[in-house]
């Protein structure tokens, strides 16, 4: 198969161009004439294709959730899905998003099938994403598989804000006090160390401690930023090596309340995903796959693979999942009720459901918590330095010698 770059004029009179494969250039035209184009220029290359894979970046989740949605939509209406996808392409403001439909576009209507098309930027559409749409396609049920894709991308997004929301006001509050706290230390108490010099006689501890640490700061502040940025970048390299990445899965699950929210989510993640793959009509074997990478904790992912082969030997899911405790007792419960329904897609999604009702309420209630115990940590930050300040004037009798 070869590449012919192409420049032609729709029946609208709209000057069109792309690239198509096909096994020679009289392929290619009549592949072109047959979607009522009249080809003015048609020549061999595709110098252009590299050039698309060089422009992809990030691609915002908001903007792939609401290009899904619309794709579903607009497929479930019964339009054509390369119409669908120039529309979209069209329509899309994001810059990074938009060479990447065009791309797709152009690769389906040379008669690619969509889910090979999605699978050349897999930075943008996951595994999962390709998956789902490939089984719609095998299916014939493409927009019915869409809309579940898009509402399962709607519920992950929504899941993601929850979350964030509520981690951004305990961040933003413990930032300040930092801000805060630095500032007291290099601006302010040298101010008072200058002061308490004239007293003339040994300063209480706690004072003398700070006035120490605020030399110390303002001598080396440089030095002690560099310190912490390498310790964070070292920190953040070790954690994303295989074995870092195991070991920090493992402790952030042993954290008291922030552990249980985490388990929760990872909890949601699977469920859902698995859910919404089963009921594409994935098998279960590539499911399990599919899940295990995209759960986002290596806790999971081993478990998940370890199901996964016990399967493959002949085993049933839920006695599978019930062999390792990341799987609580009343998922495994409801998904053997599930596979001797035949309905384990209905009792998945349905676990997914309540844990998102359960991580909502332990956000909700953590917040609630949160709130005044930051306040007290504010407090206490700011107060402390004060007090310390202010402890040589409460003892003014005792230091200053006359």
């Amino acid at each position: 198969m070869a590449t012919f770059t192409y420049q032609a004029r729709d029946t609208a009179g709209k000057v069109v161009s792309g690239q198509v494969e096909a096994a020679d250039e009289a392929a290619a035209a009549l592949q072109l004439v047959s979607r009522d184009l009249i080809v003015t220029t048609l020549k061999a290359g595709g110098a252009a294709k590299p050039a698309a894979k060089r422009r992809q970046g990030k691609v915002k989740s908001q903007d792939l959730v609401v290009f899904t949605r619309q794709l579903a939509t607009m497929m479930d209406a019964g339009l054509p899905l390369v119409q669908t996808l120039t529309t979209l392409e069209e329509q899309t403001t994001s810059k990074t998003f938009k060479p990447i439909l065009k791309q797709v576009t152009a690769r389906v209507e040379s008669g690619e099938p969509f889910s090979v098309a999605l699978a050349e930027h897999p930075k943008v559409f996951n595994r999962l994403f390709i998956s789902m749409v490939e089984a719609g396609e095998t299916g014939g049920l493409l927009a019915e598989i869409l809309d579940r894709v898009a509402s399962y991308l709607e519920a992950t997004a929504r899941l993601k804000k929850k979350v964030k929301s509520a981690m951004s006001y305990p961040v933003i509050v413990c930032c300040i006090a930092i801000i805060i706290a630095l500032f007291l230390i290099l601006k302010i108490i040298p101010i008072f160390a200058d002061i308490f010099k004239d007293f003339g006689a040994k300063l209480p501890a706690p004072t003398q401690a700070l006035i120490s640490l605020s030399n110390f700061l303002r001598e080396y502040f440089i030095g002690f930023v560099v310190v912490v940025v390498v310790l964070g970048f070292v920190f953040v390299k070790l954690k994303n090596t295989k074995k870092g990445t195991a070991i920090w899965d493992r402790l952030i699950l042993k954290l008291p309340v922030f552990g249980m929210l985490i388990h929760k989510i990872a909890m949601s993640r699977f469920a859902r995903t698995f859910s919404a793959l089963v009921r594409s009509g994935v098998p279960i074997l590539e499911t399990l796959r599919i899940v295990g990478q995209s759960s986002g904790n290596t806790v999971v992912e081993e478990a998940v693979t370890v199901t996964a082969a016990s399967i493959e030997r002949g085993e049933n899911l839920a006695a599978s999942m019930a062999q390792h405790k990341i799987f609580p007792v009343m998922m495994v419960r409801m998904v053997a009720a599930g596979e001797q329904t035949g309905k384990v897609d209905v009792m998945l999604e349905k676990i997914s459901d309540f844990y998102d009702e359960e991580i909502e309420a332990t956000l909700n209630g953590l917040t609630s918590l949160i709130e005044p115990l930051l306040i007290v940590f504010l407090g206490v930050v700011v107060g402390s330095i004060v007090v310390c300040m202010f402890l040589p004037i409460f003892k003014l009798n005792e230091v200053v010698q006359f």
